[in-house]
């Protein structure tokens, strides 16, 4: 999309920038709303308490209403990676920036969309998406009201006064979802929202967060272990290399255009950018495996 400002991301070898298929690099810091620089996430193992770095160095941008999608092997950062960007988690080096100021711990300028809902059982659907706007100081009445109009956005106002028991694992998670746009951040976070909800569920909750993000023109990163998910959903699809100690390994630029339809997934391009991504994804993970076989027994 030539009016937005395209991720760019630095590879850390020549060996990556030779074989990185779509990628940009460049000795230049990256640009856009949201700026990744250098990152290191490095901390000290659960169980070893030895220095354990799981992101040895990233870089990536996020333009104004640009969607970034974020794959790799299991195990490479992800995440971590988010979860920084979301000021969850800290990082030893490097900055993260958005809108020129430094992410350094949670705000309300992000909201994250966990892998599970995390619904409070004793507060109906309502209720639970107001509670950050009350944390936050708003009043019961407007909380409200803001709340039932996001509910209404994820097709959910009819089931408002419904407690989290009494609904589907999809509706939770739109809930979740409804939780983190009622607060109107500027950047929205997404950790795998869809991975615990079934195949068909899954599909359905793809088209309506696609349609969600095309219609509010919000800046996105989601962070996703479905190849074709990422293309679908994403203006470009950064692949980091396996962990630990992962580093950006090429960005694919996803050329579909917006408003994106969900019928673009049987088209011919599709399968081509779905492949194309797939084919670095299985190269990292091909070359795991043979460096755990190679490796001595003890």
């Amino acid at each position: 999309m030539a009016d937005k400002v395209k991720t760019k991301a630095i590879v850390n070898s020549e060996r990556d920038a030779a074989s990185s298929r779509g990628a940009t690099g460049g000795a230049a810091a990256p640009s856009g709303r949201l700026v990744v620089d250098k990152v290191r996430i490095q901390y000290r193992h659960p169980v070893t308490r030895l220095p354990f770095t799981a992101v040895e160095e990233a870089s990536l941008s996020v333009g104004a209403g640009e969607i970034v999608s974020v794959v790799g092997p299991s195990g490479c950062g992800k995440s971590t990676l988010l979860g920084a960007i979301g000021g969850l988690v800290p990082y030893s080096r490097g900055s993260i920036s958005l809108d020129g100021r430094e992410v350094s711990s949670a705000g309300t300028d992000r909201a994250v969309v966990f892998q599970k809902p995390a619904l409070l059982p004793w507060r109906t659907a309502v209720r639970n998406v107001a509670y950050p706007l009350r944390l936050q100081g708003m009043g019961r009445k407007e909380s409200l009201q803001r709340a039932r109009a996001a509910l209404d956005r994820v097709g959910l106002g009819d089931f408002a006064e419904h407690y989290p028991g009494q609904l589907s694992g999809g509706m939770q998670q739109r809930v979740n979802l409804a939780r983190a746009l009622v607060v109107e951040p500027e950047l929205l976070l997404l950790d795998e929202p869809f991975a615990s909800v079934d195949a068909q569920m899954r599909q359905i909750l793809q088209d309506e967060i696609l349609g969600l993000l095309d219609h509010r023109s919000l800046s996105a990163v989601f962070v996703t272990h479905q190849i074709d998910e990422a293309v679908l959903v994403g203006d470009t699809v950064v692949i980091l290399s396996r962990g630990p100690g992962s580093h950006v390994r090429a960005v694919v630029d996803i050329p579909l255009g917006r408003p994106r339809s969900p019928d673009v997934r049987r088209s011919a391009e599709f399968a081509e950018l779905v492949d194309k991504v797939w084919s670095i994804v299985r190269e990292e993970i091909a070359d795991e495996f043979i460096q755990t076989r190679m490796r001595p027994s003890e």
